[in-house]
């Protein structure tokens, strides 16, 4: 078998709206809701739900109970510092069988120097300790969870990476948490760090959107060894955020094949999931994002329009069925006659050039205001138009 012949890889995928995402400014969830929105993404079909951050409040303790006696396909993890304070309360909310606990290393020099003020043994002493700890408790998976790796050198991070994974750590998580990495500086971390450790060692790759590169380093991560990819939905997450959970779903559902890889991540149920996630942190769609963005599946401009009108392949490469959207065309200022014409077909009549003419330089041409009409609105007006033409009984 050929390498082209191959099976596709399969990509593990950890979400962690509840925690990153959640942690960000404006995007606080109460345990109710957290667990709203939990099952929504379980019913995605993620492997991992990261859940919260359980030392950090008594809330978050709470959303890691109900979650974690609730999801029964997804697993649960939960964030903890190096300490075993942290790690016991972890466990104590979410378990131990099925939890993924991941445990935060200091990764760089610039975070031991001017945010934790300690020695890289110290630092590596404690996360060690930590991941024994969790281990003797029975916890089934630790995650070694390095922060700012992608400013870390390679004499702190390879000795914290070997060191940890002799002491129980079957994942190393890598976070370029400034985001601060191109995609073949990022790519080639992971493929430094996938050298260092046991093929059977899972790693899985944290990305951010500072540069706007997050899902690209997350794509390049996975071509160069990491087999999971830890996203948000909408992409909500510290700063500008994380990797977009709906991104990666599409670009493994329509670029799977060509890249190697598959996830078991369903595309149909992101959309519900969004909007759970909506309601419950006051998020409203952007227009111009992918997949979830007000205008991902929705045109006005006359040129695409004139396509689509044909046949929708023209200009649309993503479906929006696929995700759960519907396609929208809209009438403003830069749609041209087709779509009028199209209007005409659709209520069975005849095109009535001077009724489409009317229409247009009233209700297209003349919209400067930059807003829209749907097609149902135009329907309206041209039926009423031709109404009106018909004379009394004409309806």
């Amino acid at each position: 078998m050929t390498e082209r012949d191959a099976p596709p890889r399969r990509v593990s995928i950890f979400d962690t709206t509840l925690r990153d995402g959640e942690q960000a400014p404006g995007n606080a969830m109460n345990p109710d809701q957290k667990l709203e929105v939990a099952m929504a993404i379980e019913a995605v079909g993620v492997d991992v739900i990261e859940v919260g951050f359980p030392s950090s409040s008594p809330s978050d303790v709470e959303a890691t109970r109900l979650i974690s006696r609730s999801v029964t396909s997804a697993r649960i993890a939960t964030l903890s510092r190096a300490t075993r304070a942290d790690v016991d309360i972890a466990v104590e909310a979410g378990g131990t069988r099925g939890h993924h606990l991941q445990i935060m290393a200091t990764g760089s020099e610039i975070h031991l120097r001017h945010k934790r003020g300690i020695s890289q043994a110290e630092a590596q002493d404690e996360v060690v300790d930590a991941i024994a700890h969790a281990r003797s408790l029975g916890v089934e998976h630790v995650t070694l969870g390095i922060e700012d790796a992608s400013r870390g050198s390679a004499g702190l991070l390879r000795p914290l990476v070997r060191e940890s994974v002799d002491a129980g750590a079957d994942c190393v998580a890598v976070a370029d948490t400034t985001g601060c990495m191109t995609p073949g500086e990022f790519g080639g971390l992971i493929a430094s760090i996938r050298s260092w450790t046991r093929p059977d060692i899972v790693i899985s790759a944290h990305c951010h959107e500072d540069m706007g590169l997050s899902l690209a380093n997350a794509l390049a991560a996975v071509q160069r060894g990491a087999d999971e990819v830890q996203c948000t939905l909408a992409g909500i997450g510290e700063r500008a955020g994380n990797t977009a959970l709906e991104e990666l779903v599409a670009v493994l559902d329509y670029r799977g094949e060509a890249l190697g890889l598959s996830t078991s991540a369903r595309p149909e149920g992101l959309q519900a999931a969004f909007e759970k996630l909506s309601a419950a942190i006051g998020l409203p769609a952007p227009r111009n994002k992918a997949i979830f963005g007000v205008n991902a599946f929705a045109t006005q401009a006359g040129i695409h329009q004139a396509g689509m009108l044909r046949d929708p392949i023209t200009y649309e490469y993503v479906r929006p069925d696929r995700f759960g959207r519907e396609r929208t065309i809209l009438v403003g200022r830069h749609s041209g006659r087709a779509v009028l014409r199209h209007v005409f077909d659709q209520i069975g009549r005849p095109v009535d050039e001077a009724v489409l003419e009317d229409v247009y330089r009233e209700h297209v041409a003349n919209r400067t205001n930059g807003e829209c009409i749907d097609l149902a609105e135009v329907r309206g007006l041209i039926s009423d138009r031709l109404s009106e033409l018909a004379g009394p009984g004409g309806r």
